[in-house]
């Protein structure tokens, strides 16, 4: 999918060690490249129920992860239900993913060649599609949802979220930034839960997900069959909102991280990243130990960038968030901690990168500004 650092289950502040749900959904899911592999036609289904279409990506063994293959055919069929279909659903294959993540391994060892850059240049594409896409499009984001997976749904105008559904945008552990659109999407959630998300690579579980902002609907899985026969068999698309009402069954539980809020709002409301440890410190609170503990296991340099990320991305239409995120990772690809954060954790599994810079005081503005910098015209992405 993305590249793992999508699959990546994140570390929660809530967690101090790679949890093992990560080493399972790394084992399962770096099977093939998503950039040389040759992808079997049958990892993306698309069917077509009467004016309705059906995409379903089916890699279950693999978590679903998206290569540039399969990519490309979600682009086809979508480009061509736009112009012949009233709706579009999405969804994943088994039950323990909607698109959880891809093999960055392989693209870090490529390093910046031309299928590297192709993988996320044509997923940054398909992202801007979603994001501006004619006809309803309803990705049903059961299970793991991260990285890719989350380009493919959250940019959609309905996303249904299930008590499996695990979301994460946790690129900070293994030197990159929030991609596919998390410049976009992460500065618009409620205070400053998108950046803070985008730091610290908290993971939401279950209605949370909708809670936070990130999904529009809840359903049970046991009833997602039903949800997506009356969809597929709705007769005018108008009677979407209310199909989607009918399942919506969140429960009546506090969002998870309503309790720190206030305290989230608080020291995330910096004009740096060091002003936000700061402010951290000041707290003092379990929560703000725990968060600063998160913080600093991750790269200082992905920190200060993703900041700088989100700030922009809070003025930037879509389109606009991914050329920049195409700059950024074509700098990745070049010269960043990315290299060594998948090193660290998914090829020699030490757990202990060796960040450059080690410290935030160290990332200097104009190390930062590099990855921003303008591509040359020829490789900028078009949209």
């Amino acid at each position: 999918m993305h590249p793992i650092h999508r699959i990546l289950y994140a570390f929660g502040p809530r967690t101090c060690s790679l949890p093992l749900l990560l080493k399972k959904t790394l084992n399962s899911s770096i099977m093939t490249s998503p950039i040389n592999a040759r992808c079997n036609s049958s990892f993306v289904l698309a069917t077509e129920s009467s004016d309705k279409g059906l995409i379903i990506l089916n890699r279950p063994k693999a978590l679903n992860a998206l290569n540039l293959d399969m990519a490309r055919k979600v682009y086809k069929h979508m480009k061509k239900y736009e112009l012949t279909k009233s709706m579009v659903i999405i969804k994943g294959a088994g039950e323990k993913a909607f698109c959880a993540g891809g093999d960055v391994r392989s693209i870090v060892e490529a390093g910046p060649t031309e299928e590297s850059k192709a993988f996320f240049r044509e997923e940054y594409t398909l992202n801007a599609l979603i994001g501006n896409y004619i006809i309803p499009y309803i990705a049903l984001i059961d299970g793991i949802t991260m990285g890719g997976g989350v380009g493919l749904s959250v940019h959609g105008k309905y996303r249904v979220a299930t008590e499996r559904t695990l979301f994460a945008m946790p690129e900070t552990a293994i030197g990159l930034f929030p991609d596919v659109g998390g410049s976009y999407f992460l500065p618009r959630l409620e205070g400053k839960l998108g950046l803070f998300l985008g730091l610290t690579g908290f993971r939401l579980k279950g209605d949370d997900v909708l809670k936070a902002g990130i999904a529009t609907h809840y359903c049970e899985s046991t009833k997602l069959e039903d949800l997506q026969n009356d969809l597929l068999n709705c007769k005018d698309t108008d009677t979407v909102p209310d199909i989607l009402e009918k399942y919506n069954t969140p429960s009546k539980k506090d969002f998870i991280l309503n309790g720190v809020m206030d305290k989230i709002n608080k020291c995330f409301t910096a004009d740096s990243v060091e002003e936000i440890v700061q402010n951290l410190k000041s707290d003092g609170s379990e929560w703000a130990n725990k968060t600063l503990e998160t913080l600093g296991k991750v790269s200082p340099l992905s920190l200060k960038v993703t900041f700088r990320e989100l700030e922009l991305g809070s003025k930037l239409l879509l389109p606009q968030c991914l050329k920049m995120e195409y700059r950024m990772v074509v700098r990745h690809l070049e010269d960043s901690d990315f290299k060594e954060g998948v090193r660290a954790l998914l090829i020699e599994k030490d757990q202990k990168p060796k960040w450059n810079p080690p410290t935030l005081e160290a990332v200097t503005e104009e190390r930062v500004d590099w990855f921003f910098r303008k591509l040359p015209d020829t490789e900028e992405l078009k949209l």
